[in-house]
């Protein structure tokens, strides 16, 4: 058996030259400008086209992302540089274009106001009183969005590692600005160059429309009002996320015969929920087509008018809040009434501030017509705590002011109950209390004297006045002020609270 040697063999060398380096890196080959290029160039550094606006860093990085990109593409030798647009061109292109765009999003985003909720469609039967008559009559949602968690979302920048790590600040300018030749080099990838080619609405390297003579240039982009030619009466309303159609708006004169067919149907049917959304619908069609004249006004005030008979403030306040601006343009309209009803609504929210601007801005005339010296009237009434003149102000209101008053008619008796109980003492004739309060029953049964006094004893007794009701020996039913002060006082309180209204102006 062989013992393993005690040494490693190695192979002897035979001569004593070193091997071959590797082949040095080919130099980039420097790209050679034709003449067309250069004359380009010299075209752009010209006074005469420069362009107001463009400062000369932006049209030098503009024309090397010019330059840059066709030369990546193969197209430098391609391109008809004498006709091609220059880079301070460019540049002004796509800043209208981006004006276009923001344009269009801005008049989205008015059609697309929030619509609140609405109140039954149903009419509640006899909830029309005789004096309460709409005289626009008589004249003939979106899905919820989806939140993502703050854990969820995703760390674009000024994340927790890019802050220990210092990566955002170590970057020095070279990387900046390689990073930037990166995002505009489209040569790199097709699919990158077609894409940002649909972005800016162009399919091929030639210039844009207001520089070209050729007949396949694209038209501009227009940025007037939409001119709809839909014939139908009745159309529902759609929330709109894209600029409409032209078939799916109704032109002017199509919009006058639905407004009147609305108020005829509104008159038979009184369906609160087809007569919104129809009049909202209009409301749109108006809108898209910037329309503002005098039928403009006849749908904001239609719609006002059935909005307040029905109690909804929301829609309400929005169409109160245009009919404001186009009263100032001297539209026509019912601006007589429309102030009286904004008067009775300020005093409904109890908002001193919006009062005093509001009668700051009332001229003479104003003060002088007949609805709007009425409603002052009645705000004078409730500032000095007149409740004998405020209840009997209620009872002649002129147009639809009423439906604004029976807004605040049960607190103002309650806080008319806490100041009669600090005055008559010991105690008052229910009769009295009535007659004050302005309970005079159905103006549908005006034969039943006592239905006044009936209603105002159910008021007394849902405010807790039931235990101070007394009735005489000789049948005259009393009610014990001295007793009951506490109870409208506290009643008194909890009215004036607060209030919270939808779609508050």
């Amino acid at each position: 058996m062989q013992t393993a040697p005690a040494y490693t063999a190695v192979a002897a060398r035979h001569t004593l030259q070193r091997p071959d380096p590797p082949p040095a890196p080919a130099k980039p080959q420097k790209v050679s400008w034709s003449p067309d290029v250069r004359l380009y160039v010299q075209r752009a550094f010209e006074p005469d086209n420069a362009i107001p606006g463009i400062d000369l860093p932006m049209m030098q990085e503009k024309l090397k992302v010019v330059i840059t990109q066709a030369a990546e593409t193969g197209q430098l030798q391609g391109i008809d540089w004498s006709t091609y647009p220059l880079p301070q061109d460019l540049i002004k292109a796509d800043r209208d274009q981006t004006a276009i765009y923001g344009v269009q999003n801005a008049i989205l985003a008015n059609l697309n106001a929030p619509a609140y909720p609405q109140n039954d469609g149903v009419y509640p039967p006899g909830s029309v009183t005789k004096k309460r008559k709409n005289g626009d009559v008589d004249m003939m949602d979106p899905e919820p969005r989806e939140i993502t968690p703050p854990w969820k979302k995703k760390d674009t920048k000024g994340g927790l590692e890019d802050r220990i790590t210092g990566k955002n600040k170590n970057k020095s300018k070279k990387e900046k600005k390689a990073e930037a030749v990166r995002v505009h080099d489209l040569g790199a990838n097709a699919d990158v160059l077609e894409k940002r080619r649909q972005r800016f609405g162009l399919t091929t390297l030639e210039p844009p429309h207001f520089l070209s003579s050729r007949d396949e240039s694209p038209e501009p982009v227009s940025t007037g009002p939409l001119v709809g030619t839909c014939q139908k009466l009745e159309k529902s309303y759609f929330r709109l996320t894209a600029p409409p159609a032209p078939d799916t708006v109704r032109p002017l004169p199509v919009l006058e015969k639905a407004l009147n067919h609305i108020r005829s149907k509104w008159k038979k049917e009184h369906n609160y929920n087809y007569a919104c959304d129809q009049l909202k619908s209009m409301r749109q069609d108006l809108t898209v087509q910037h329309i503002q004249n005098d039928l403009t006004v006849k749908v904001y005030e239609a719609h006002a008018r059935i909005a307040l008979e029905m109690k909804d403030l929301g829609e309400y306040n929005q169409c109160q809040t245009q009919l404001r601006a186009l009263y100032k343009s001297n539209l026509g309209g019912k601006a007589e009434e429309f102030t009286a009803y904004r008067i009775l609504y300020i005093i409904y929210t109890c908002n001193r501030t919006d009062m005093n601007n509001l009668l700051a801005d009332l001229t003479t005339a104003d003060k002088q017509m007949p609805a709007v010296e009425h409603a002052l009237k009645v705000r004078s009434a409730l500032a000095s705590g007149n409740y004998h003149k405020f209840f009997r102000l209620y009872q002649d209101t002129p147009f639809m002011g009423a439906y604004l008053l029976d807004m605040i008619i049960q607190r103002e008796r309650i806080a008319a109950m806490a100041v009669i109980c600090r005055v008559y003492k010991p105690d008052v004739s229910l009769h009295f209390l009535a007659q004050e309060l302005a309970f005079h029953g159905e103006e549908s049964d005006t034969s039943d004297p006592d239905a006044g006094p009936r209603q105002c004893l159910d008021f007394l007794c849902q405010h807790g006045g039931e235990p101070f009701v007394e009735r005489k020996d000789d049948g005259d039913v009393r009610f014990a002020t001295g007793k009951a002060i506490a109870v409208f006082e506290g009643a008194k309180a909890a009215a004036f609270r607060g209030i919270d209204i939808k779609g508050q102006i």
